[in-house]
């Protein structure tokens, strides 16, 4: 079985772990090609992967309603920071709301760089700009020319140029012993960042193996399986799990 992933939770960890742990536990073999998530659901567009692993739900629901997926299963989710140099030029460190911190970067002329890759990232950047009634332009924002290689890379630019930018919680931990950048701003509500797996239609598709995808999706949304990996994957190294679990069936259990 095959999965497009989205570049985050590849670069995290994530994705091998519960592809490890879902082979030893059924045999099936489960291998991933990752991309951001415009150009993973392109990828599943053509028929070449059994399911996607992505964070974008106005383009998750826009491949479903073309056909290409079944439904949008939720998974996990995490959230974005904004991060910058440690001094904080901006002032924008601690600020409780994500979009009047962007206002005050664009204000100040704050060097901002960007993904500008159609990716999840890049996504709930654009809508974060959106509400905060901005379109960004201008020499102190720069789209970065490598952003679709993901975020740890785009992550390594910005501390090299002393700007800000929207990131995952998960890749900032993962850098933050090689970067200097500081998280400014957080715990905003409009910073989650929920994770879904869409299965690919085998009826668009018949070569999909929708057999082993349920399988999969069900061990993945699984509150003893999946999501209690998912609930404790990074703790340890980091103090904190990268991610927490966001099934129906984890909800159901947990309320």
């Amino acid at each position: 079985m095959l999965i497009a992933s989205t570049i985050g939770p590849i670069d995290a960890g994530i994705v091998s772990a519960l592809e490890d742990a879902f082979e030893k536990e059924t045999g099936v073999r489960v291998r991933h090609v990752g991309a951001g998530t415009g150009e993973a659901l392109k990828i599943a567009e053509g028929g070449s992967v059994d399911i996607a692993m992505v964070h974008a739900k106005a383009l998750e629901e826009k491949f479903v309603a073309a056909g290409f997926g079944t439904e949008r299963v939720p998974v996990m989710y995490n959230d974005f920071v904004i991060v910058g140099p440690a001094a904080d030029p901006a002032g924008i460190k601690g600020m409780k709301s994500a979009t009047g911190a962007l206002r005050q970067l664009a204000a100040k002329g704050a060097p901002f760089v960007s993904r500008g890759d159609r990716s999840g990232t890049h996504v709930a950047e654009m809508e974060l700009w959106k509400k905060a009634d901005m379109k960004p332009e201008g020499a102190w924002y720069r789209v970065y020319e490598k952003g679709n290689e993901g975020n740890a890379p785009t992550l390594r630019y910005v501390n090299g140029n002393g700007a800000y930018t929207i990131i995952d919680r998960a890749t900032y931990l993962s850098l933050k012993d090689e970067i200097s950048l500081a998280v400014l701003v957080e715990g905003d509500e409009a910073l989650l960042n929920r994770i879904s797996v869409i299965p690919v239609s085998k009826t668009k598709f018949p070569k999909v193996n929708s057999e082993d995808v349920a399988r999969f999706v069900a061990w993945l949304t699984a509150p003893d399986k999946g999501q209690s990996i998912i609930e404790s994957f990074g703790r340890e190294k980091y103090g904190s799990p990268l991610f927490f679990p966001d099934s129906q069936q984890w909800h159901k259990l947990h309320r």
